[in-house]
């Protein structure tokens, strides 16, 4: 009987073993991926305000089909679109934005593939940080976060730190 339980524990101390080596090598296969984009928010032409809020800009809501693209110029070549919706969000006077958006890459090693962005833009900091919680294709599932800043008004960059 000593020797069943001892063998049984022994088992179970493999079992263990091998399934955080499966872990780990399922987590190293899943390579995280880092997309660094510009985004052209040219309000009434790719963006477009569709709800004005009750008082102010509060509540006001744009819903955007923006070029994505590999530089700050306009005609530099297009990778993919942010299409979504932000709206005024602070009650304060600020202008602090709710964002929900899909990044779609149309081109590049991830073509056809999406990531699903949504979180608190607050446009008076420099650098804001939003939550990247899904995507599709070679993204499908995943996790990350979106460091974004203001280049000028109708211009951000985008750095997306993706796990799939």
């Amino acid at each position: 009987m000593p020797f069943f339980k001892l063998h049984s524990m022994s088992f179970a101390a493999i079992v263990v073993v091998l399934t955080l080596a499966a872990q780990r090598l399922a987590a190293a296969a899943g390579t995280s991926a880092h997309l660094h984009v510009y985004m052209h928010d040219v309000l009434g032409d790719s963006a477009v305000i569709v709800a004005k809020g009750p008082r102010g800009v509060f509540g006001n809501t744009v819903v955007m089909d923006d070029v994505l693209t590999d530089g700050t110029a306009a005609t530099s070549a297009a990778v993919g679109r942010a299409q979504g919706q932000y709206m005024v969000a602070s009650s304060n006077g600020g202008f602090e934005l709710m964002v929900n958006m899909n990044v779609v890459l149309t081109s590049g090693p991830y073509a056809g593939s999406s990531v699903t962005v949504m979180g608190r833009d607050d446009t008076g900091v420099a650098v804001r940080e939003l939550t990247v919680v899904g995507g599709t294709g070679q993204f499908r599932m995943a996790r990350g976060y979106v460091l974004w800043k203001t280049v000028r008004p109708d211009l951000l960059e985008l750095d997306i730190y993706v796990n799939p």
